[in-house]
């Protein structure tokens, strides 16, 4: 692509961008206007006090954060990080900075080996170990009975998270206390990241992986390539706008308790859970920068052959 080519697409980004977010602010100011008069409303005003977007909890649902819940989430966050960094080199890489092909040998007879490029190697490598921490997370939630506080038990949970919505859009949020029960809003949007989201990333992310077998037209045409491709991005996708409105509201939540549930593991207003977040990005920075083919290629060797 030529200079004045990439030029006038750089050009044609920006000004979108010129008007895209003035668009988007007027968009929010006249939402946040328009809930602000129907929240006014008597009837609304009451409907609001009748579901105030907190679902009641099953007797005796656990209160708190234990420690292997902080584990798997950081170890979550952590993966996903390198996972959507590794998926967009796959994306936008044109010439792989090397290949990496399984150690052992087919039986005689068999396929031949798997060379998968270095970058693939990486994405798979984290897939694999973003799927053994949330089957650790689901093994754990459902034995220790968490999972009350992920599931929707009763259908309260629909109007309280509308309203939840509403006073969100409204400007005024409604009552905060993760430590013993999300609101119903925040109840749905963790139910679907954690089992609906990541279940379809990973059967998406097989389906495009090394892992799928080969030369087998039967399991092709009952799950095409294209319905995975068509599928996954979007899921990334979403995940990163799930990440985003996450970290917002915990730090515009009550930063400081917040950080201290998921962090230091308990209730109250300390820095402790502040330098627990410290300490977290530092380490995914650490790896973000070090996710290089200077590094990657001794550790996929680890694991099989690297070639130029």
């Amino acid at each position: 692509m030529s200079t004045s080519r990439l030029t006038a697409l750089k050009d044609g980004r920006w000004s979108r961008l010129v008007w895209l977010v003035p668009a988007a602010l007027a968009v929010l100011v006249v939402l946040v206007l328009l809930a602000r008069w129907v929240r006014a409303q008597p009837a609304v005003a009451d409907w609001v006090t009748r579901y105030p977007g907190v679902a009641p909890l099953p007797a005796g649902a656990p209160v708190g954060t234990p420690a292997w819940v902080a584990i798997t989430h950081f170890l979550n966050l952590f993966f996903m990080v390198l996972i959507v960094k590794s998926g967009m080199s796959i994306r936008h890489t044109r010439r792989p900075s090397g290949h990496w092909t399984r150690r052992f040998p087919p039986p005689r007879g068999g396929h031949r080996p798997t060379t998968i490029t270095l970058e693939q190697w990486f994405h798979v490598s984290l897939d694999m170990l973003w799927l053994v921490n949330g089957m650790v997370f689901a093994v754990l939630l459902l034995t220790s009975g968490r999972w009350v506080r992920l599931v929707p038990t009763s259908w309260d949970v629909l109007p309280n998270a509308a309203s939840a919505a509403l006073q969100y859009l409204s400007l005024q949020w409604p009552h905060e206390n993760g430590w013993v029960a999300y609101n119903a809003l925040q109840l749905l949007a963790y139910f679907g990241t954690v089992f609906v989201l990541a279940p379809a990333a990973a059967l998406t992310g097989i389906r495009l992986s090394a892992l799928w077998p080969k030369n087998n037209p039967t399991a092709d045409r009952l799950y095409p390539i294209e319905r995975a491709r068509a599928v996954h991005y979007p899921v990334m996708l979403l995940f990163v706008l799930f990440v985003i409105v996450h970290v917002t509201m915990v730090l515009t939540t009550g930063a400081l308790r917040n950080l201290n549930h998921m962090f230091a593991l308990r209730d109250d207003t300390s820095w402790l859970g502040l330098g627990g977040l410290a300490i977290a990005v530092v380490l995914i920075v650490a790896a973000w920068v070090a996710a290089r083919p200077v590094v990657l290629k001794p550790l996929a060797a680890l694991t099989g052959k690297v070639t130029r």
